[in-house]
Parts: structure tokens; sequence; C-alpha cells
């Protein structure tokens, strides 16, 4: 019985250092709606079309990444959003790599982001659907 007080007892620093705070809590919280907020900027404007389960990666010229939502710009008029929880970091200038195959992105695809300029990795994602926003 000691000895299982005794390893709890030097156990209990290292857990708490693992446990999310109220603050942490809300700072993600706010994250999340500031990023929201973003988007909806970025989506102004344009009419929500259908999902697709894959977009020809060819028709894009730009991504940005917004929380976890990602925007394939086409043009000012045309644009797709997926989301891709684990690839955050994008919307904080994080560079995004897909392997796509025949062309084209696609439900399920991995993708992963890395740091700008070490070339770090800093997360990992799958793709969902791609929601088409037109004007």
């Amino acid at each position: 019985m000691r000895i299982l007080l005794a390893a709890l007892a030097l156990s209990a620093p290292l857990l708490s250092g693992c446990a999310a705070t109220a603050a942490d809590v809300a700072r993600d919280r706010q994250r999340a709606a500031s990023a929201e907020e973003r988007l909806s900027r970025e989506l102004a404007g344009l009419t929500r079309g259908e999902a697709r389960s894959c977009l020809p990666y060819t028709r894009t010229n730009q991504t940005r990444g917004y929380g976890d939502a990602i925007v394939y710009v086409v043009s000012p008029r045309l644009k797709y959003v997926t989301r891709a929880p684990g690839c955050e970091a994008l919307a904080g200038g994080d560079t995004l790599v897909t392997v796509q195959t025949a062309g084209q992105l696609c439900r399920g695809d991995s993708a992963r982001t890395i740091h700008a300029v070490s070339r770090l990795p800093t997360g990992v994602c799958s793709l969902g659907d791609f929601t088409e926003y037109r004007k």
C-alpha cells in the first residue's frame, strides 16, 4: 500500500501538467470562434452549394486556413471548403502538404502541415467533403 501511495505522489505532478486548465479551454474556444468569424468573412456574398467527395487540384489557386477549415480558392467567385481537424496550424501560416492521386484531392486523403521556415511537421489530418461556395 505504501508503494502505491508513493507512486501516486510522485506521478501527481506529472499528470497535472497534462490536464487542460480552464484558461486553456477558454483560449481554445476563443480561437475557434475567431476562426469561424474570419471564415464567414471569407465566404461573405457566396452561396453554399453541393458537397462533393473530390476536388480537381488543378483548379485551385490558393489555400487558406481558418481553424480546422481549409478554403481552396479557385477565384473570388468560387471557393471550396473542407474540414480537416488536426491541420489547424495552416491558419497560423504553416504550409499544407497533400499527396493527390490523378490530379485531385478526395475526402479521406491525408494532409499534413509543416512550419514554413523550419520545415518541421506541425499537424496531420484527413480531408473531409469539399463544399462549394459560388457567387
